[in-house]
């Protein structure tokens, strides 16, 4: 059997799109899989849009997934070079060949003929499609205007007849080739196109299956076409589903983030996003949703990708990544948090460095609640506050105030927590003693527990009172409880 050979070969003229990173992940785990080859070449024949810190952004994102690869731009290989840019006169070599062949043919049609001749098949209802007026000039008449200075484009001559294909996704495919316009293999600038390139670097390259997104379905057949005018041998073809959102359609900004690095910022675990991708058209089995990639790699096959558009469910994304973050020892879950603790500008690195074990314990009782390495950062803010400058959420406030015997409740209660305090009551111990402490008093809870919770945190909810006054320490739990007396008989509840 033949080695197994698949490219990824994204364009660098933007971030990584999610699609380019499943497509990359099922390639690279079908390679893997097989004991094949991976490899990752960038197509960068858009001079104006490609640049050089997008193809950084993707290796490194590739990276950050788990993906490696076997030859490229930056660990090279025995096909070098992995830039399309670099490979121009491979394709003019190949342009050459096609149009000795009569496979390919010279065209002077100017930019306003070719716009008059699209407005007169619009105004007919006729499909657009070149007229092929320079598909019958002699090699004298282009030789001749060549000569002249006119610099012709390139057109593929699409044969008569069907094209078909077997797609691993979608079993036997067919085209019809009268639907498949002259298409421009090369500009006047002599700059290669795409469907053109492509191919050309797959020969060169050895690919042996493209497994690529259904957007790239239409293309499939005018690079057949252009494999057999080549004398070679097409690779098997398999294209994946559309990745759309909730609504049913294409996945925009509006229905979820469309960049991988925006969910690498943004703190879903790798892992996560992995496993998340990896069931955007494929299944482990059916029922089994979280799963490693070490399973991805073992159980793999193109055949299983199903034919429906797969649907980016962010809220199914973010339950899948809390139960990776679920999985992470708290030290772990604690240096991943960290770097977004420093961006919120909580904390430095040094300063949770010096206060780890209190670092840890804080982490340790937000694991089960976010979602995010990102989300903690919101979560525990008040626990960085000033404490007479504490941000009261507005549901914390109508809580704390819409207890009558409230301020009066919390005063009493201040004065009693200072003696517990300086009698060194555990948490547990200063649990049941206000419980205790409350029911003596023939109140209900919440009469307390609304007041006291807005004044040391300012939100609705959250964490045990009695773990969070450990957390703040005695001293600053008395000094929020003075604030809030003070903040919570004024109008707005504002700091004085």
């Amino acid at each position: 059997m033949k080695t197994v050979r698949v490219r990824f070969a994204p364009s660098p003229t933007g971030r990584l799109h999610i699609g380019g990173a499943r497509t990359a992940l099922f390639n690279w785990a079908y390679a893997r899989r097989l004991g094949g080859k991976f490899i990752l070449r960038i197509e960068d024949t858009d001079l104006e849009r490609s640049k050089l810190e997008h193809e950084r952004a993707i290796l490194e994102g590739l990276s950050l997934l788990g993906l490696d690869w076997d030859e490229g731009p930056d660990v090279g290989g025995p096909f070098a070079p992995y830039r399309q840019t670099e490979r121009l006169e491979r394709h003019r070599a190949y342009a050459a060949k096609l149009l000795d062949t009569g496979a390919a043919y010279a065209c002077f049609c100017s930019s306003e003929r070719l716009e008059a001749l699209r407005e007169g098949q619009s105004a007919r209802k006729e499909k657009p499609a070149y007229d092929r007026k320079c598909a019958s000039l002699t090699a004298e008449e282009v030789a001749a205007r060549r000569g002249a200075g006119e610099k012709p484009v390139v057109r593929f001559r699409v044969p008569e007849g069907t094209t078909r294909f077997i797609d691993h996704v979608r079993d036997e495919v067919a085209f019809e080739n009268k639907e498949v316009d002259d298409w421009i293999m090369v500009r006047a600038d002599g700059m290669p196109i795409y469907n053109f390139v492509v191919v050309c670097d797959d020969i060169d390259m050895g690919i042996t299956h493209v497994f690529r997104g259904e957007e790239h379905l239409v293309n499939t057949p005018k690079q057949v076409l252009l494999y057999e005018a080549l004398g070679a041998t097409a690779p098997e073809f398999g294209h994946l589903p559309l990745m759309l959102g909730t609504d049913g359609k294409k996945l925009s900004k509006r229905t979820g983030d469309t960049a991988l690095q925006d969910y690498l910022e943004r703190g879903y675990p790798k892992a996560a996003i992995v496993n998340f991708l990896c069931l955007q058209g494929w299944a482990l089995n059916g029922t089994t949703e979280i799963f490693s990639i070490e399973e991805l790699v073992a159980n793999f096959d193109i055949k299983d990708v199903t034919k429906a558009g797969a649907i980016f469910d962010i809220d199914k994304f973010q339950w899948m990544s809390g139960e990776y973050i679920r999985k992470y020892s708290v030290d772990e879950l604690a240096d991943l948090c960290t770097p977004y603790i420093v961006r919120a500008g909580l904390a430095s690195e040094a300063q949770l460095a010096e206060r780890r074990s209190w670092y840890l314990e804080v982490v340790r009782g937000e694991q089960e609640r976010i979602r995010t390495f990102a989300e903690l950062p919101a979560r525990i803010a008040f626990l960085f506050a000033e404490d007479g400058a504490v941000p009261y959420e507005a549901e914390a406030l109508k809580n704390a105030r819409k207890q009558a015997a409230g301020l009066a409740t919390l005063a009493d209660y201040r004065t009693w927590l200072a003696e517990a305090l300086a009698q060194g009551k555990s948490t547990a111990e200063l649990r049941d003693a206000t419980k205790a402490w409350v029911t003596a008093r023939g109140i209900k809870m919440p009469v307390l527990f609304q007041p006291l919770r807005c004044s040391l945190t300012g939100q609705p909810g959250g964490p045990d009172l009695f773990d969070l006054i450990r957390l703040l320490g005695g001293d600053h739990a008395l000094a929020r409880i003075d604030a809030g007396l003070q903040r919570l008989s004024a109008p707005d509840g504002s700091p004085t």
